[in-house]
């Protein structure tokens, strides 16, 4: 399968998932940790790909989801933004609301 397929099959079968630098528990940037910790925060199940483990999977996730930066959260395969996109979320409770929803309906 190649990197497209791979990135389009995660995103499809995990109602939540961060395209991330490093894994939630060790992330290896400080934009990637802010994201993942807003995703902890909601206390919700969520899917993780280290882009730095996955060289593939990092060239090519900007071209697929038209967004240049990491991380990158999906929630519900649309592309919700980066760190900054995903704080604001957070702190508006948006965030919250949009992750508890996501998981409901799985």
């Amino acid at each position: 399968m190649d990197a497209m397929e791979r990135i389009k099959n995660t995103i499809e079968k995990n109602p939540i998932v961060i395209f991330m630098k490093g894994t939630p528990e060790f992330p290896q940037c400080g934009f990637s940790m802010r994201t993942a910790e807003a995703l902890k925060a909601c206390n919700v199940e969520f899917a993780f790909v280290d882009v730095l483990a996955e060289p593939e999977v990092r060239a090519n996730l900007p071209a697929y989801s038209h967004w240049p930066t990491f991380p990158q959260v999906f929630i519900d395969g649309e592309l919700i933004g980066g760190c900054d996109i995903t704080l604001e979320l957070f702190q508006k409770g948006e965030l919250q609301t949009m992750a508890q929803e996501a998981v409901k309906e799985k």
